[in-house]
């Protein structure tokens, strides 16, 4: 059976106090998921707001997309089976 949604994602950028910080909401209708990244400037770097501003919603949709993934390892358990045995590693090595 086909299966279709849309899920709006909500990403809110502001500054506080020198620091850029973001929060990323997705509203499933069933669910309301937060995230929360931010961004520090060191003073002897030059002031670039873009590269805040990708840095903090990179990190809110980290968090977003980790809350969403442990989510979906409750519903599986939930559901009588076993969770995720480990979570594959995408991107580049840290």
């Amino acid at each position: 059976m086909p299966h279709t949604v849309e899920w709006k994602v909500r990403l809110h950028l502001f500054e506080d106090e020198g620091t850029t910080k973001a929060r990323a909401v997705v509203d499933t209708g069933s669910t309301v998921l937060t995230g929360h990244g931010a961004a520090h400037r060191n003073p002897a770097d030059r002031e670039v707001p873009e590269i805040g501003d990708e840095l903090a919603a990179g990190r809110a949709m980290e968090d977003l997309g980790r809350q969403l993934v442990d989510a979906a390892g409750r519903d599986i358990e939930g559901m009588g089976a076993s969770g995720p045995a480990s979570r594959p590693v995408s991107g580049w090595p840290m």
